[in-house]
This record gives C-alpha cells, structure tokens and sequence, in this order.
C-alpha cells in the first residue's frame, strides 16, 4: 500500500510527461493508441479510434451550426428568445470546450478530425456556397464567436 500512488513527474527526451505511471503527450503524435476527453477512451481498438474521430468531426460541425443558426422567430417574447439564445450560447461553448479538450490530446488524427468538422460545419452553414438565394439573409442567432 505505500507505492499505491506514485507521484512522480519527470521529463525525458521523447516528448512525454510521466505522471502518476500515465503518458501525457506534449507534442503532436500519430497513432490510434491515445486517450481522448475520457479516461480509456479510445483504448487501442483502431475502430474504437475511427468513431471517437467521428466524434469529435461531429462535434466540430455542431459547433458551427449552432454558430450560424436561426431557430428564434422575429417576433418571439423576447425574454423567452433571451433564455433560449442564453441556452444555445451554453450548448455551444461547451461543445466548443470539449472540441478543444480532445485536442489537447495532441493526437494528430484528432485536430485533423476537429478543423475538417469546423471546415465542413462552416461550408453548410457559413458560407454561401449552400445558402438559399433571394429573400433576405438570415441572421445568426448567437453572436460569432471571439
């Protein structure tokens, strides 16, 4: 019971951080042996690595469709449209929040997946390569983001 935890932190040359017996990258690495936003989570199944991929591309895209929607009518009360638009600026963050977290596994697979989802999520619902022409444009319900 006395070497239960060990409590050791120590730098060596291949980029790694040895903390309580766990890797922590501190540089960009390949591979599907890595842990995202979850501890154990992917593990070392490739396809258990392709769907947290999945995942955080799915995330991305989230991200910028609640960046660039319009769900709050013109003429809604607006106290309940504040509440609401409160509410969709949480989701967001959040969501923004945990993009950036599986990012900050340093796994290069990872980051890939994240600015491909913002990318996709921005070309459907940014840009006007799929909006609707004639009428007027839509306005965002949430401020861009900073």
């Amino acid at each position: 019971m006395v070497n239960m935890i060990e409590a050791t932190s120590a730098w060596n040359t291949t980029g790694l951080h040895v903390h309580r017996k766990s890797l922590l990258h501190m540089s960009f690495y390949w591979g599907h042996k890595s842990e995202i936003l979850f501890s154990g989570w992917p593990g070392c199944s490739s396809g258990i690595y392709a769907l947290a991929l999945f995942f955080v591309f799915v995330l991305a895209v989230i991200v910028e469709w609640f960046s660039y929607c319009s769900i709050i009518k013109p003429g809604a009360n607006k106290v309940a449209a504040g509440f609401f638009q409160t509410a969709m600026h949480t989701v967001r963050a959040g969501l923004s929040y945990m993009v950036m977290l599986a990012i900050m596994s340093f796994n290069g697979g990872v980051f890939l997946a994240a600015v491909f989802g913002h990318a996709v999520g921005f070309l459907v619902f940014g840009s006007k390569a799929f909006s609707k022409s004639g009428g007027s444009e839509k306005v965002p319900d949430l401020p861009p983001r900073k």
